[in-house]
């Protein structure tokens, strides 16, 4: 597990390993953390990471409901605003804090940059793999249509996070993607149904490639 995950330091972390599980360091050239990992142990990120932990634990069920109230209000924005949006994974068995949206027949690599110019921080995780045209294994055995992959994105909120800061992202978000559907070869009506088969997406591929 990652501190900065719970607004810990980055650089620190903690790895929990059956004392009969073999294990081959990373890092080899030192006997640190019982030959685990060779080099100097960040003591000061442990540390904060340590207080993090004990901070967030302190009041941790009303972080998670907070962080819910916080997801469901993006996710409900982003369908009223949004046209051709859908919300990736299981509605109910899912993390707080975390959202995966698919905007149809655009791209998640501009969707990414675009968003991140608009001070929105948001990763296309594994919906879309930099150099690569391949749709994601991960969304496609969960079902997603080819026509959203290469739109999905993950969003996450904090126990931070504020109605306002939300809201105002759902605004920038629905301008964006307009924004991009506009620019797409498959944002029109009448190019849509091609978006489904792959070989729409192999005839558009220098499209993805420029944005």
């Amino acid at each position: 597990i990652s501190g900065h995950k719970f607004h810990g330091l980055k650089g620190a972390g903690a790895l929990f390993v059956r004392e009969s599980a073999p294990f081959l360091p990373l890092i080899r050239g030192g006997h640190h953390e019982d030959g685990r990992r060779a080099g100097t142990e960040n003591a000061m990120g442990i540390v904060a990471m340590g207080a993090a932990a004990a901070l967030v634990n302190r009041n941790l069920d009303k972080h998670i409901e907070h962080m819910k109230k916080m997801r469901d209000r993006l996710q409900g924005g982003l369908l009223a605003k949004c046209e051709d949006v859908i919300i990736n994974g299981d509605q109910m068995d899912r993390l707080p804090n975390t959202l995966n949206a698919g905007f149809k027949y655009i791209d998640g690599e501009a969707l990414l940059m675009m968003l991140d110019a608009a001070d929105i921080a948001v990763s296309a995780g594994s919906a879309c793999k930099s150099g690569s045209m391949e749709p994601s294994h991960v969304l496609l055995a969960m079902n997603v249509p080819l026509s959203a992959i290469h739109g999905s994105v993950r969003f996450c909120v904090s126990r931070y996070t504020e109605e306002g800061e939300v809201d105002a992202a759902i605004d920038k978000i629905a301008g964006i993607v307009k924004r991009l559907r506009e620019m797409s070869p498959f944002g029109h009506t009448e190019t849509r149904q091609d978006a489904l088969s792959a070989e729409a997406l192999e005839k558009h591929k220098a499209y993805f490639a420029k944005v």
